[in-house]
C-alpha cells in the first residue's frame, strides 16, 4: 500500500502546473469531449508509466549495491529541484485531430509522446526502482495523472484561474526532497 499511495501522492502533486497538464487543459479547450480525452489520459499514463516502472523495477533487481540506492534518493532530491522549474506548452502549436483517427487517438498519442522525458515519468522510473511492486507503482502513478487532469480536462480554465500552483509545486517539491532525504538517512542507518 505505501508504494501506491506514495506514487499516487508525488505524481499526482508533481503533475501540478506541468506540460502534460497544460496539455490536457488544451484538449479539453479545443475539442470538447471530456470522456475521450480522459480515456486517451488514462491509456497512455498506463502504457507509459508502466514501462517506466518496469525499467526502475529492472535496474533495481540487477543493481542493489548502496551506490545504486544513493542514486535512487538523487534522484528524488532532483526532482525535488525540477519539480520547482514552472513547464510551459505552446498554445498556437497546430492541434487537431486526425479525422479517422479521432480525440482518443490524438490524445493518447500525444499524452503518451509528451510524457516521454517528463519528469512524472522519471519519478516513475525512481519510484519502481524503490518499491518492489511494480503493479502498485504503475497504479499509484497512473492515478496520481488522472487525479492531477481528470479536474484539468472538465474544469480547465477555472481551476487555472483558482488553484495556486505555485503552492503546488513547492509541496510537490517537499515530498520528493523528503522521500530522497528519508532513503539517505536510511542508508545512513539512522533509522535503525
Amino acid at each position: 500500500m505505501e508504494a501506491l499511495f506514495t506514487s499516487a501522492a508525488l505524481v499526482a502533486l508533481a503533475e501540478m502546473g506541468d506540460k502534460t497538464q497544460l496539455l490536457a487543459m488544451l484538449l479539453a479547450t479545443r475539442f470538447r469531449k471530456p470522456v475521450p480525452i480522459i480515456l486517451g489520459i488514462f491509456a497512455a499514463t498506463v502504457a507509459n508509466h508502466f514501462l517506466a516502472a518496469l525499467v526502475g523495477h529492472s535496474i533495481a533487481g540487477v543493481l542493489t549495491q548502496d551506490w545504486f540506492r544513493y542514486a535512487v534518493a538523487a534522484s528524488f532530491i532532483a526532482m525535488a529541484a525540477w519539480t520547482l522549474i514552472p513547464d510551459t506548452f505552446d498554445e498556437d502549436a497546430p492541434l487537431k485531430a486526425p479525422t479517422k483517427a479521432g480525440v482518443f487517438v490524438t490524445t493518447l498519442v500525444a499524452f503518451f509522446l509528451v510524457e516521454m522525458g517528463d519528469k512524472t515519468q522519471v519519478a516513475t522510473v525512481a519510484l519502481g526502482a524503490r518499491f518492489d511492486n511494480l503493479v502498485a507503482v504503475t497504479m499509484g502513478t497512473t492515478l496520481g495523472m488522472m487525479v492531477a487532469n481528470v479536474p484539468a480536462v472538465l474544469f480547465g480554465e477555472a481551476l487555472a484561474k483558482k488553484v495556486p500552483m505555485r503552492a503546488l509545486q513547492i509541496g510537490a517539491a517537499l515530498l520528493f526532497l523528503g522521500l530522497g532525504l528519508w532513503m539517505l538517512a536510511d542508508l545512513q542507518g539512522w533509522f535503525g
